[in-house]
């Protein structure tokens, strides 16, 4: 059986352009919207571009940015 990818790391929201580093069980981006992309947190936006690029998740690697994650309402 495969396993899981890691929770934490940066993933990629495609559609938006966006990629969130994700280092606490706060918000974990959600599929199939965000597609993980690797463990490595500390990982620069160009190190991350190139990679996206590597595995044609998006046609403009280029203007990737980074995004925020949602703050969640308490209750």
């Amino acid at each position: 059986m495969p396993e899981a990818p890691p929770r934490f790391g940066i993933y990629l929201n495609s559609s938006e352009r966006k990629v969130v580093r994700i280092t606490s069980p706060y918000w974990i981006p959600p599929s199939p919207d965000w597609v993980f992309l690797t463990e490595e947190v500390n990982s620069p936006l160009v190190k991350i571009r190139g990679l996206i690029a590597e595995k044609r998740l998006c046609q403009e690697p280029h203007l990737v940015q980074w995004g925020q994650i949602p703050v969640q309402e308490q209750a």
